[in-house]
């Protein structure tokens, strides 16, 4: 909680440092960057700061934080907290990096507003900030100690067992420990970082799911490979596994984290994706299999055409050993295939989505997506707080959602 005075001043500022904060947050980051270049080559994600992606997402995630702060009927941030915790576990971050993040960005703030920042507008949002870092710092040691490792201590070095073509554009990696031992358990639906030395020696950092049950010796990813697209640079480290990653090589690799995961109750299950975005639903749908749930299971996909698809007899195999499930795909292109019982040509039409009204709904796909599925889904009355999604880079939509 802020003091009663800091949080007077934060009501007061919040209009006009929020309406600044999109010039602030490139200042903070190229102030931040040039005094550590090694932050900017071997933890943040290059292609996001190219896009611009990550200053919109740390500015969103301040704003809210703020208002939430300054707003007494507003609900804790739980959401926002427990997303950007887990990512931050995943790259292994830790304290001290947290003072070097308040040094830029309040330099920053001071270069933007100038004779704005008084003493005490400086003191609330000192408060603002160390109240988020050390609400999430909270969540970060309970995440380590819950691992049974010691802050930042989350890598290891994995051999990659076997690579399989899943797709024209997506490769899965079987990844099993050096000495054959069990890698360590997991979630279904959580996610490793994955980190690659690039030609120029930087040593960039992705995450990916893991697409198997956890009851496996073995760990599964499966990555697509990221062209460019309209302006944005091409995925550096999807390029990098296709190309250089083979059967018998190593990767460093850190423990799984994400909240993102499937609940362990008896409520009906819709899992909604696009692309990419089944490789969680992979997982929990495995996860399902092998415990034999009697759950009811919705499982929608949507892909450019079945050709594009990774994982899509395996899915299919997934639901059939599945008493209570069913599959439905909408493809923008079958060719000449025509549409059948649980294939639709278009794009997916939430209104005809098989959506019990107790379900617990998990989405992951490209954030339009997302947003086109839950604002459709909460328009049928599907309790916003059933609707769990996974965002993989920064979550610019997170004050919307939250």
């Amino acid at each position: 909680m802020l003091s009663a005075k800091s949080t007077e001043v934060v009501r007061a500022t919040l209009p006009a440092i929020g309406g600044a904060i999109g010039d602030i947050t490139p200042l903070f980051y190229g102030k931040m960057f040039a005094a550590h270049p090694e932050l900017e080559k071997d933890l943040f994600n290059r292609g996001n700061q190219a896009a611009g992606d990550q200053q919109r997402a740390l500015a969103g995630a301040i704003a809210v934080y703020a208002t939430i702060l300054v707003d007494e009927n507003a609900p804790a941030p739980s959401a926002l907290l427990s997303r950007i915790a887990n990512k931050h576990a995943s790259l292994g971050i830790t304290e001290d990096q947290y003072e070097i993040v308040y040094k830029y960005l309040f330099e920053a703030i001071v270069a933007v507003l100038g004779e704005a920042v008084t003493a005490d507008v400086a003191e609330a949002w000192t408060e603002v900030y160390w109240a988020m870092a050390n609400d999430l710092l909270e969540i970060e040691r309970k995440l380590y100690a819950d691992a049974g490792v010691e802050p930042g201590q989350v890598w290891q070095q994995v051999v990659v067992r076997r690579r399989v073509q899943e797709s024209p554009d997506t490769v899965a990696f079987v990844l099993g420990s050096k000495d054959g031992a069990p890698l360590p358990d997991f979630r279904p639906g959580q996610y490793i970082s994955v980190q690659v030395e690039l030609a120029d020696g930087a040593h960039q950092i992705r995450q990916y799911s893991l697409s198997r049950a956890p009851m496996h010796d073995e760990w599964r990813i499966t990555v697509k490979a990221i062209g460019e697209l309209a302006g944005a640079p091409a995925g550096e480290v999807s390029n990098f596994l296709h190309h250089n990653v083979f059967d018998g090589d190593e990767l460093r690799v850190s423990l799984p984290y994400g909240d993102l995961v499937l609940d362990e109750g008896t409520d009906p299950v819709v899992l909604v994706s696009a692309g990419i975005g089944c490789t969680p639903m992979v997982g929990m749908l495995d996860h399902l299999v092998s415990t034999t749930t009697d759950r009811t299971v919705r499982v929608v996909h949507a892909d450019r055409s079945p050709a594009r698809q990774a994982h899509r007899r395996e899915l299919q195999e997934l639901v059939d050993q599945l008493p209570s499930a069913t599959l439905h795909h909408w493809y923008e292109d079958i060719g000449t295939r025509p549409s059948t019982d649980g294939v639709s040509l278009g794009r997916i039409d939430v209104a005809e989505l098989d959506v019990p009204a107790d379900a617990q709904v998990y989405l992951c796909g490209p954030m339009p997506f997302m947003e086109f599925v839950r604002e459709g889904l909460i328009g049928r009355n599907i309790p916003a707080d059933n609707i769990h999604y996974e965002v993989f880079g920064p979550d610019k939509w997170l004050v919307a959602a939250g």
